[in-house]
């Protein structure tokens, strides 16, 4: 009787033996927690030293292509007349103040004021090199080339019969790359009207700039103002007081 008596109780007995020991916390549940603890550290660990890494004025972000691009253009410029901002645009904006300087020498050491007579300026109507080549004739051309918004033209020739009197090479490398930012650089204001086939020439003279650095384009102009202001100069009202006033 007693044996049946403990065969009654013992799956009751198994079965609360089972959930005590499910609740009770064993050696398993331990070594999780342990476990659980010790990753919630490491990853801890790692957001602080990303958080040291990061640099103070923000996170770093790696240079694009095309910044690595421009900072490339910027070191060195190949002086082509087709090339796009920052190349020139740095230049133009850098350069504006010397270039208004530059202006004012050239005006200054070649155009000086001085005593015009009759007789010079009837050489001028003669042929467009008399005036030209005449300190006086070229300041008054440029004063009408001025009204005529044109004035630039004058200009660049001017600055390539300086450059070619130049012997120093150091300046004529330095002079020429003005030059260039001046007249031939699409992005300058003082741009002069040039065919493609010259400027081709022009860029492939800057890589080694000579006192001839220009010619092509300065006979280029040259023509220009041949064909075009200079017969307009000589019917202007400009040249024609100019002629009443050494007459009287």
């Amino acid at each position: 009787m007693m044996t049946s008596m403990l065969r009654n109780q013992s799956p009751a007995t198994n079965e609360n033996d089972i959930r005590m020991r499910s609740n009770r916390p064993g050696k398993d549940n331990k070594e999780s927690k342990e476990s659980k603890d010790n990753q919630a550290a490491q990853q801890q660990q790692q957001q602080q030293g990303q958080q040291n890494q990061q640099p103070e004025g923000g996170s770093s972000q790696p240079s694009s292509p095309a910044h690595t691009r421009d900072r490339g253009l910027a070191k060195k410029c190949c002086f082509c007349w087709c090339c796009a901002p920052p190349c020139f645009s740095n230049m133009v904006v850098k350069n504006d103040h010397l270039s208004q300087s530059r202006s004012k020498e050239l005006d200054s050491n070649s155009d000086r004021e001085e005593i015009l007579s009759l007789e010079e300026m009837k050489n001028w109507s003669e042929s467009f090199d008399r005036l030209i080549r005449s300190s006086g004739g070229r300041r008054k051309f440029r004063e009408f080339l001025r009204m005529e918004y044109s004035e630039e033209n004058m200009l660049f020739w001017l600055a390539c019969e300086e450059l070619k009197r130049e012997q120093n090479s150091e300046l004529i490398e330095e002079k020429a790359r003005l030059i260039y930012e001046d007249y031939i650089s699409i992005l300058s204001p003082k741009e002069v009207s040039l065919d493609s086939r010259v400027r081709e020439v022009i860029n492939q003279n800057m890589l080694d700039p000579s006192p001839h650095t220009f010619d092509e384009a300065q006979l280029q102009i040259y023509t220009l103002m041949h064909q075009d202001p200079y017969p307009r100069f000589l019917n202007s009202q400009l040249y024609k007081k100019l002629i009443e006033e050494a007459s009287s």
